[in-house]
């Protein structure tokens, strides 16, 4: 059983219609491979609860905030085309973590300061929903929020107005996005070894494929 005290860990994932293909199927092999490497991790399968989001021109709950332990993630599957609603997603995840992330009371500890994972191949199409949200999504108590640019036609310049954790994938292939799920395997393990007083997150090294964006 789950302990009472979650680390709720968000995964923002863009299926645009320019993820059609290698890139969603490299995706999926990716979050299976994140998936099996937590369940390895103990203090991962005490504290993790995981929720996966897509987002292109519809903003969908493919994963429920579920315990990892209990968390089967679905096959996820894209368009032939469609916007990139990027701003809609984030006003969406944050009214859930909202919801969901349980507060500290008198009777109980509240859950740990939730991780953020974003992940998309271009620019929000929203524009203004995006500008509008951003601060929101930086003042909110998140232990870290993690944006991921894949490949050459993605934004890191803007994922930045939400972020100083940005890095880059330079291929879409499935090396580079099993690399990233890796990384992210591991950064939420270490989040889930290391919360406590400071409730918040040091971020492992990257991989060669995962470019860190100065």
């Amino acid at each position: 059983m789950s302990s009472s005290r979650r680390l709720p860990v968000y995964l923002l994932i863009d299926t645009s219609g320019s993820m059609r293909g290698e890139p969603i199927e490299s995706v999926n092999v990716g979050l299976r491979a994140m998936q099996t490497s937590l369940r390895q991790n103990p203090y991962a399968i005490e504290t993790v609860h995981l929720s996966v989001t897509t987002f292109d021109s519809q903003v969908k709950d493919v994963l429920p905030l579920t315990a990892l332990e209990d968390a089967t993630i679905p096959e996820i599957v894209c368009p032939a085309s469609g916007a990139t609603l990027l701003g809609e997603a984030l006003e969406h995840i944050l009214h859930r973590a909202k919801m969901e992330v349980r507060q500290s009371s008198a009777e109980q500890k509240g859950d740990w300061a939730p991780l953020l994972f974003i992940m998309t191949d271009g620019k929000p199409t929203d524009t203004f929903v995006f500008n509008q949200v951003a601060p929101a999504i930086k003042a909110f108590k998140f232990g870290s929020i993690i944006a991921c640019a894949a490949g050459p036609k993605a934004d890191p310049a803007g994922l930045r107005f939400i972020t100083d954790h940005v890095v880059s994938l330079d291929t879409m292939d499935s090396a580079a996005f099993t690399a990233f799920f890796q990384w992210v395997s591991v950064t939420v393990s270490s989040g889930s070894m290391s919360v406590g007083a400071a409730n918040t997150l040091s971020l492992p090294p990257t991989p060669p494929e995962v470019n860190v964006v100065i």
